[in-house]
């Protein structure tokens, strides 16, 4: 479930767990609310990457990207990432802080229909 995270990733997923922002915050309550039957983790250590939010049963990373990711080197080191993780076949959607704190419905419509994409292909 951790694909091999080091234990100094560990104790920097423990001090963001604390840090959540606001658009974080939003998030994982309505992530709660809406999708009861699914155990999502909030920064969750995964190789050497803390993902946002990660759902072991289905194996699906949800990244919430603030201003940071805008730079140039961000969205390079974001690919890369999303790449390492994909590698480990695990499904990862992204979202903004804007998209959270102004469109959450069409958020959580997306995430729905990934879960039930995920869920489908299983069976």
């Amino acid at each position: 479930m951790f694909y091999k995270a080091d234990p100094l990733i560990f104790s920097n997923a423990r001090e963001l767990r604390n840090k959540l922002t606001p658009a974080e915050e939003i998030f994982w309550l309505r992530l709660k609310e809406q999708f009861p039957k699914f155990k999502f983790r909030r920064q969750h250590p995964i190789l050497i990457y803390i993902a946002d939010f990660y759902c072991h049963k289905i194996k699906l990373v949800i990244e919430i990207d603030g201003p940071i990711h805008d730079s140039e080197e961000a969205k390079m080191n974001d690919k890369r990432r999303q790449q390492d993780l994909e590698d480990l076949n695990l499904t990862v959607i992204r979202f903004t802080n804007d998209q959270v704190k102004n469109e959450i419905e069409s958020v959580i419509e997306m995430i729905s229909s990934t879960i039930k994409k995920l869920t489908t292909s299983k069976e």
